[in-house]
């Protein structure tokens, strides 16, 4: 009678699981064993377990199979792991823009000095806005991986904060093509800042360049993006 009842709970747990109830399946399995023990004064073989393991690592390699596929992968890798250029000839055309920005602490004493016009090289606001300007049109030269573009549009402006005695940089770059121009709007204020620390390190080597970032881009097959504020 007692195997009779094993037999019945075996298959009926057996069913449970065809039926993808793996939680009920488990505690049934857990109930048979203890069965089996009161009966033969020892644990069942590890036959039960073991199947069901199998059948779960198996449905667990293809659910991260599944996962693997999906995640997003670098783009700038190739098979091998080699850096490589990305083929962007499929892609369509669209109007694309990016909007970046920096900020470069001068501190009072500096700051007071770029205010007055007073120090040696010069315009530091007008020189680096051209500098930024002009270092997003050569973006693709300084970073390897970057494509040579055609900009219709590139914006740089700098104006002085009072509050943190700093140079707020915002720079945009905006293009008509297959790939984005994310990078061009980064370069263009980071070379930017970098014109300001050159211009202002005579007074000062305690200039801090922070908070270069994207705010925002436009275009493409990945759509919009804004910075979260």
């Amino acid at each position: 009678m007692i195997i009779r009842r094993l037999a019945v709970a075996f298959h009926q747990s057996r069913r449970l699981y065809c039926s993808n109830i793996s939680h009920d399946l488990a505690s049934r399995i857990a109930e048979l064993n203890k069965e089996m023990e009161t009966v033969f004064g020892e644990p069942p073989p590890n036959g039960f377990t073991g199947s069901v393991s199998n059948e779960s690592n198996v449905q667990g390699s293809q659910t991260s199979s599944k996962i693997r596929k999906s995640s997003p992968g670098l783009t700038h890798v190739g098979s091998t792991g080699a850096a490589q250029m990305v083929d962007v000839s499929p892609k369509e055309h669209s109007r694309r823009t990016a909007i970046a920005s920096s900020k470069v602490i001068l501190g009072q004493k500096v700051f007071d000095l770029v205010l007055a016009n007073q120090l040696a090289k010069g315009d530091v606001l007008s020189v680096s806005k051209i500098a930024g300007i002009n270092g997003a049109k050569h973006t693709s030269s300084l970073i390897p991986l970057c494509h040579n573009i055609t900009l219709s549009h590139v914006r740089v402006d700098l104006s002085l904060n009072a509050k943190d005695f700093s140079v707020d940089i915002e720079g945009e770059a905006v293009s008509t093509g297959k790939t984005g121009v994310e990078m061009e709007a980064l370069t263009a204020v980071t070379v930017a800042s970098l014109t300001v620390y050159d211009m202002c390190k005579a007074a000062s080597k305690d200039i801090q360049i922070t908070d270069v970032q994207l705010k925002c881009k436009t275009g493409g097959k990945s759509g919009d993006w804004y910075r979260e504020k």
